[in-house]
């Protein structure tokens, strides 16, 4: 399902995940631009050099050739604005996954949406087996995500995230995450 490295494309009923290029890095510098959406992270907005520069290693792929750098854009489909992204790091049967939407575009359920596409394109390919994503304990919002996408708190820790993972074997219907944001 992917060609030379890069992801396969995916939609959810009002989002295409793109595969991430160079050439989303001005409009994504825009969308990112809110330094509250670091809060739970670090970091601060990077400008659309900075986010050239790592789409551009992200796009080269991992130099660990075990590991795949998956990373998608997330277009709204209705005004064909960007409005954030989706991201897996993929190591044998286990996929780590992320997701940041901006600001602007918060709160009308577009990263509970990309999550349970990203889960389910992950799933239906077939490889992936566990779906992981690390959570601050304060941050709600993405609990609730991971939530959606039917990924479960672990109790395990790692650098003062909790650990959310899905587990294919713990469902009788491999792959099958929810559309309507209740997870498999």
């Amino acid at each position: 399902m992917q060609v030379n490295g890069a992801p396969e494309p995916f939609s959810t009923s009002r989002l295409d995940a793109l595969p991430l290029d160079v050439a989303h890095a001005e409009e994504m510098a825009a969308v990112l631009f809110d330094p509250a959406l670091h809060t739970y992270t670090g970091g601060t907005p990077e400008d659309a050099g900075t986010l050239r520069a790592r789409y551009e290693r992200q796009g080269a792929g991992s130099p660990d050739p075990a590991e795949r750098w998956w990373n998608w854009v997330l277009r709204v489909r209705a005004d064909g604005c960007l409005a954030g992204y989706v991201q897996a790091t993929v190591r044998g049967t286990r996929a780590e996954v992320a997701w940041v939407v901006g600001t602007p575009w918060q709160g009308r359920g577009y990263a509970k949406e990309a999550a349970v596409g990203l889960v389910r394109h992950l799933l239906d390919q077939g490889s992936v087996r566990t779906v992981v994503a690390h959570i601050h304990p304060g941050h709600a919002a993405s609990a609730a995500v991971a939530s959606a996408a039917g990924l479960l708190p672990t109790g395990e820790w790692e650098d003062g995230e909790v650990r959310w993972r899905y587990d294919v074997s713990r469902d009788a219907a491999p792959g099958r995450v929810a559309d309507s944001g209740h997870g498999p």
